[in-house]
């Protein structure tokens, strides 16, 4: 190989649910490695042998006769928890260790080792770097891999875990719709908005991009986290099981119908079957049985896609929901990309031309790129746009990636505070300020979230961390910072800091890999499902917090001078307007609170302007004007106060929301 090819070479992979692949920049264009056996892709799957472990086509075979000892789609089960993956387990042949509890990262029994996802994820990873270095001639420490653009935080760390296990610094996650677009972008070198389908063997992602002049801005991102090709497979297989259970002639037991190695022979034939229907009219499924005996069945095109349409079907509301997002109609969509293996099925192909209005518009989908290699292709640019050896080709790329979901703090009531929006560029940054609302405060808890919903329970918690040695001051005179940055590869670090006191405490933020799929991926739904409600419950929250914080100054300014100096009408007036506030705090009805706190405010404005009198006549006492400015200083800022925290020892607040409208 040429001098270029070198240790500090940055490859590009593609850690895939079925296939990884591995890619370099040669020249001006994105080359895949071959593997040991002169095959680009790799199975995704690892078997563990007397001789050690082995990756790709040796293990597939692995499978077929010692399912025990192998273990493929691990990529499904990356950042995921035992209640995810009860069903799936079901028509896998590996078992997950004893002793698991929810929340705990998975474990499974392979080949008498008890391996974690990423674990095995990294053999993957090995694999391809042996490959590599092979090609090479020399060591490949780093690499850019690609993820679902829907993967969540604890997903991306246990890519990064997998990455480091396997010996390699991972300098970019990069989401794969994204990848699969700066493939696109080198070879046409067009611009325009492109759509990235992405279908492939266990996650479906869709990426709207605007490209111009080198620069692959994504502008909305969906997707769903658990569905692809394996979800096809599964369905075929659970109607061979029905059929050959249901079939007295083939006498086969449960255990030996349900057994590792019957239920991957079945899956050999279901994938050979679904590869065949997407060229051919039919095709035939034979299945060789333990008992000697053999399953056939014939299926036609038409069976097939009416017994996986609703899985097909569901890519269509991420789509969708990415179209509205961009603010764009399908009609304004140049270009659709096709990616991942699924994308050859006739039925998929047929359902993209129909969202995006293709062939009216006398367009078709773009397949001029292998969809089993494009992303490892693209991974391959950015891979070498990020060694600092850009060719000419790349030199001028930028890429601009979002972040799929808001994040941001629980505040006063538990509501939320979102401080940074979903489909934010990223890398990305913000700032909110924020005070107490109790008098000698030294403690404050902050709780990040992510999702759409308008009350921290309705979204996901991704951490939680206090900022301590606040010192005592009055309520309101503290201002408290809180930062949050998301990195290049989504991941997301959160920092607080007391600004007149210099306190500060931060977090990388590495959630637990107990997240439900349908939890993220029904966030942003969701958020349009309960938005009226969600706002009806956050005004009413957030008139509460207004309320109790008026009464507890009405409350404190009795003990003022000022208050002597009411007339009985005055006091009639604000007792009334006090007793009318609780009561509406009780009741829970918005307007009737607001209502309340206007008349309480009108009763105590004169109450008001008496206290602010005695404060400045005060301070000036016996002083000159200069004077008497010093003393009295600048007056604090106070966004607003935090509420209290259920704490068994020193007080602890959350925060309350910065900035609200007061109506």
């Amino acid at each position: 190989m040429p001098d270029e090819v070198s240790a500090g070479r940055v490859v590009g992979i593609d850690l895939g649910t079925t296939n990884s692949l591995v890619a370099f920049m040669q020249g001006d264009s994105p080359v895949v490695i071959p593997g040991e056996d002169g095959d680009r892709l790799v199975p995704s799957v690892v078997a563990f042998t007397e001789d050690g472990f082995v990756v790709g086509n040796a293990a597939r075979a692995t499978l077929l006769t010692d399912s025990a000892s192998a273990v493929y789609s691990a990529k499904r089960l990356m950042g995921r928890d035992l209640a995810d993956i009860e069903e799936e387990l079901k028509l896998f042949p590996f078992k997950l260790s004893e002793g698991l509890k929810p929340g705990e990262v998975l474990k499974l029994n392979v080949g008498g080792l008890s391996l974690t996802p990423p674990e095995i994820s990294a053999y993957v990873l090995l694999q391809l770097k042996k490959n590599a270095e092979r090609f090479f001639g020399a060591p490949v420490t780093k690499a850019v891999i690609t993820v679902p653009a829907y993967f969540n935080d604890a997903q991306r760390q246990a890519t990064k875990d997998a990455g480091r296990i396997a010996g390699l610094e991972v300098l970019r996650l990069v989401n794969e719709p994204t990848a699969a677009a700066l493939a696109y972008g080198l070879d046409k070198q067009k611009d325009g908005l492109i759509a990235v389908y992405d279908f492939g063997g266990g996650t479906f992602d869709v990426s709207i991009l605007k490209l111009h002049e080198g620069i692959f801005e994504v502008i909305a991102t969906n997707g769903d986290t658990h569905l692809g090709g394996d979800d096809i497979d599964n369905l075929l297989i659970a109607i061979a099981l029905d059929d050959i259970a249901g079939d007295a002639e083939l006498a086969l037991a449960p255990d030996t119908l349900h057994s590792g190695e019957t239920i991957q022979e079945i899956r050999k034939a279901v994938i050979e079957a679904k590869i065949a229907l997407s060229t051919a009219e039919s095709a035939r499924l034979n299945v060789a049985l333990p008992n000697g005996k053999g399953y056939t069945r014939e299926i036609s095109r038409p069976q097939f896609e009416q017994l996986t349409a609703g899985v097909i079907a569901r890519t269509a509301a991420p789509c969708k929901q990415a179209l509205r997002d961009a603010g764009i109609t399908p009609d304004q969509i140049d270009e659709v990309v096709l990616v991942g293996g699924s994308t050859r099925i006739p039925a998929v192909r047929a359902l993209v031309d129909d969202l995006f209005q293709l062939t009216p518009r006398g367009k078709k989908p773009h397949t001029d790129l292998n969809p089993d290699e494009v992303v490892a292709l693209g991974a391959a640019v950015q891979a070498q746009i990020l060694s600092g050896t850009a060719s000419a080709a790349t030199e001028d790329l930028l890429l601009l990636d979002v972040t799929p979901l808001s994040l941001g703090i629980e505040a006063l009531g538990g509501v939320v505070s979102k401080i940074i929006q979903r489909n934010s560029t990223i890398p990305a940054s913000a700032t909110e300020h924020y005070t107490t609302g109790v008098d000698g405060q030294t403690n404050v808890a902050i709780h990040v979230l992510q999702g759409e919903r308008e009350l921290a329970k309705d979204c996901r918690s991704l951490a939680r961390f206090d900022l301590k040695g606040i010192p005592p001051m009055m309520a309101g005179l503290p201002r408290i910072e809180v930062k949050f940055l998301i990195d290049a590869n989504g991941i997301l670090h959160v920092s607080a800091r007391e600004q007149r006191s210099g306190q500060q405490a931060e977090i990388e933020v590495k959630p637990t890999y107990g997240l439900t799929d349908e939890q993220v991926e029904d966030m942003i739904l969701s958020s349009f499902d309960n938005a009226e409600q969600d706002i009806e419950e956050r005004q009413v929250i957030e008139a509460k917090n207004e309320a109790e914080t008026i009464l507890a100054a009405v409350e404190k300014g009795r003990k003022h001078d000022a208050w002597q100096q009411l007339t009985y009408d005055e006091l009639t007036k604000i007792e009334v307007g006090v007793d009318e506030l609780k009561a509406s705090i009780i009741g829970g009805q918005y307007r009737t609170i607001r209502t309340a706190i206007e008349r309480l405010d009108k009763a105590t404005r004169r109450f008001a302007e008496l206290m602010m009198d005695s404060t400045v006549s005060g301070a000036m006492k016996g002083k000159t004007m200069a004077s008497a400015g010093e003393s009295l200083g600048t007056a604090p800022t106070a966004p607003h106060p935090f509420a209290k925290a259920d704490v068994d020892e020193e007080p602890e607040q959350t925060l309350d929301d910065p900035d609200k409208p007061k109506d």
